[in-house]
């Protein structure tokens, strides 16, 4: 039996993944060797018996030994699906997760029903796959991108141009509104840092591996919502809208955020298929 052939290599990757404790074992081999050959991975059964070349193998075995140092697979590939859409993605910006679809979903459906030019405020853009699936779904929407990092946007202004929306964002570096001044939006959405101090210290060894800008939500994970709920008001058109994607748990504290600020009104959760809630959504009085 050749142990170069896809089969045989896919089964020694399964068993070292698993045996170093790794979930989804079985996937990530698929998807790294998928990438090596440049090939979806349903070929890799139709083409099982397919022997690799010494070249392919080397490059499969490095890409396997930085997984086994538990290097996410996307930023090993460079890319993660969102919404059906391929993004670039680097150790520069989170991975987009099936999650935050939730809150792209949403807010495409309620968008969708409007017939007027929109603006809409993605604060936290990362690598934009939030607002640049809005804008592949929802036509007449103009978005102003923030994020703190440079390294972020340069991602998401490449994800822009990837997908032909890049005439429809303009991206701004700062510090969430900050750089917005003066501006009013029809909606702002984002999904910021969420992780408590606590919850950092219990986080996998690949999430530790993402931009902790984008994960640490302070003592208590609400930090970034405090400031958002504080200043959205002086930044939503009238009946304008908020949403933001929850953290574990913390719908009911955000909830209270919302509702002691006053200026809102008609609060709705969005929850995901399991029944989780996942968003949040405010409408400004």
């Amino acid at each position: 039996m050749n142990e170069n052939t896809i089969s045989q290599q896919l089964r020694k990757a399964t068993e070292q993944l698993k045996k170093s404790g790794i979930e989804n074992a079985r996937l990530d081999a698929e998807v790294l060797l998928a990438y090596v050959l440049n090939k979806r991975r349903l070929a890799l059964y139709v083409q099982s018996e397919k022997v690799l070349n010494e070249k392919e193998l080397k490059r499969y075995h490095n890409l396997l030994k930085r997984r086994l140092e538990r290097v996410p697979v996307a930023y090993l590939t460079g890319h993660k699906e969102f919404m059906g859409l391929n993004f670039a993605v680097t150790p520069d910006v989170l991975i987009p997760r099936p999650d935050t679809e939730i809150l792209a979903q949403g807010v495409i459906e309620h968008l969708q029903s409007y017939k007027r030019a929109l603006k809409l405020a993605d604060l936290g853009t990362g690598s934009g796959a939030i607002c640049i699936s809005i804008l592949k779904f929802v036509e007449n929407v103009e978005v102003s991108a923030v994020d703190i990092s440079k390294n972020a946007l340069e991602i998401a202004e490449f994800n822009a141009e990837k997908f032909n929306v890049e005439d429809k964002i303009k991206f701004y570096e700062g510090n969430l509104f900050e750089p917005l001044k003066g501006q009013i939006f029809d909606v702002i959405v984002s999904n910021p840092p969420y992780i408590s101090a606590k919850d950092f210290a219990n986080l996998q060894l690949e999430v530790r591996d993402e931009p902790r800008i984008a994960l640490d939500g302070g003592k208590d994970g609400l930090k970034f919502y405090r400031r958002i709920v504080a200043d959205a008001p002086k930044f939503l058109s009238d009946e304008g809208f908020l949403a933001m994607e929850l953290g574990f748990n913390h719908s009911e504290a955000v909830r209270q955020l919302i509702e002691e600020n006053g200026n809102f009104k008609h609060v709705q959760i969005w929850k995901d298929l399991a029944g989780i809630e996942r968003v949040i959504a405010a409408w400004k009085k």
